[in-house]
């Protein structure tokens, strides 16, 4: 079992900045890519960006250039650095990680989410 406890969420100005911190514990050496997703209300689900275990990176297009997720593997926490944000930006941010047996890929857990409102 993995736990993903997500931190960081909160109302920010059209064009400030906020960090978003997902903690992961319990079978964590199991783990490989870990990520974030949002919801927006009245919208499906969304990837955000993710991190592999090895560093490489993906972004949604809308967030390319202003977004940066980075991961400290000591820490077991993965972030979301979020710049220029934009109203649009407003949604629940769920961190995700993927368990893996060896190469084989067993489930992804799921944090319970924290909500990221971008408003004057």
């Amino acid at each position: 079992q993995v736990q993903l406890v997500e931190s960081g969420g909160d109302l920010v100005q059209p064009g400030g900045s906020l960090r978003l911190s997902c903690a992961a514990s319990g079978s964590i050496f199991s783990i490989k890519a870990m990520g974030w997703d949002r919801q927006a209300p009245g919208k499906q689900r969304e990837l955000v960006a993710a991190i592999s275990s090895g560093g490489s990176t993906n972004y949604a297009d809308s967030v390319k250039g202003r977004f940066t997720i980075s991961r400290d593997n000591a820490k077991n926490t993965v972030y979301l650095q979020m710049n220029s944000l934009k109203p649009e930006d407003t949604a629940v941010y769920y961190c995700n990680a993927d368990q893996f047996d060896g190469s084989a890929y067993l489930k992804t857990y799921w944090g319970q989410g924290t909500q990221v409102t971008v408003s004057s």
